[in-house]
């Protein structure tokens, strides 16, 4: 029995309302393949209606943080009656989903990468809230190399990156650095190689201390005005405003800053 095959294709452990879920794959390189998909979605599933995780830090064990979709799985599924096409639409179809969820996650989620993330393994650090980078890191969208444009992970680059990084990255499929990453919006800092996984819990253990419900009132709001435009984005984010002034973390909060002591928040 291969001993690969009865691992579980995604580790979970949580500490202090921080929940760091590593991709368990790494003499792989990590693929987004059909289980590592799904493992991801279910995990999320579980986290998103835990009211004890605060935050969650995505990273991933071995010297690649994801090589992307497995090439090998795909490729042979050309020799269905039509051509793979139904098989290619559902695992993209899935992977879109999972990239939705963590947008959609009520916790913030922050990406810790070390080595090398490319085509879907780059769409999955663009996904997140926060990332880190190890200075070792480097990203790519490479499928132009092989006559495969990076499409999907082109829409979370789109979305972080200006029109012109973005390009430049699925355009040319080179390599980036951790540093020209963070220039790019793609990290938000780099430290040292190894300290992602430590920087990323921090940044993680703070966003944990703050008042839960409001984090995940701005997190939905931050995505929902985004997409609107400036006038009807003005108009949702003050109403979202409105009721979180009216709301009992809000109160405890200013409160608590007048008053000069630690607010308590509700769980």
């Amino acid at each position: 029995m291969n001993i690969q095959t009865t691992l579980p294709f995604v580790l979970r452990e949580d500490h202090d309302g921080v929940a760091t879920l590593t991709l368990n794959r790494g003499a792989q390189r990590n693929p987004l393949s059909e289980g590592m998909i799904a493992a991801l979605a279910e995990q999320l599933a579980g986290i998103a209606s835990d009211r004890s995780v605060k935050a969650v830090v995505l990273t991933a064990h071995g010297p690649v943080f994801s090589a992307g979709h497995d090439l090998k799985e795909m490729s042979a599924r050309r020799s269905d009656a039509d051509r793979g096409r139904a098989y290619f639409s559902d695992v993209l179809g899935r992977c879109a989903a999972l990239m939705q969820a963590i947008v959609s996650l009520p916790q913030p989620v922050i990406a810790a990468v070390e080595g090398v993330a490319t085509a879907a393994g780059g769409q999955l650090v663009a996904s997140c809230d926060l990332a880190v980078a190890g200075a070792n890191a480097q990203f790519c969208t490479p499928g132009v190399h092989i006559g495969l444009f990076c499409s999907t992970p082109m829409v979370p680059l789109s979305r972080n990156l200006s029109n012109k990084h973005a390009m430049e990255m699925l355009l040319l499929g080179e390599m980036t650095t951790a540093t020209d990453a963070a220039r790019m919006g793609l990290v938000n800092r780099v430290v040292a190689s190894g300290e992602a996984l430590a920087e990323a819990r921090r940044l993680a253990a703070i966003i944990a201390s703050k008042a839960p419900a409001t984090v995940r009132t701005g997190k939905r709001t931050f995505y929902e005005q985004r997409e609107m435009t400036l006038d009807a984005a003005y108009r949702h984010a003050s109403a979202v405003m409105v009721e979180n002034m009216l709301a009992r973390d809000a109160e405890e909060g200013i409160g608590a800053f007048m008053d000069k002591r630690a607010p308590v928040w509700e769980p």
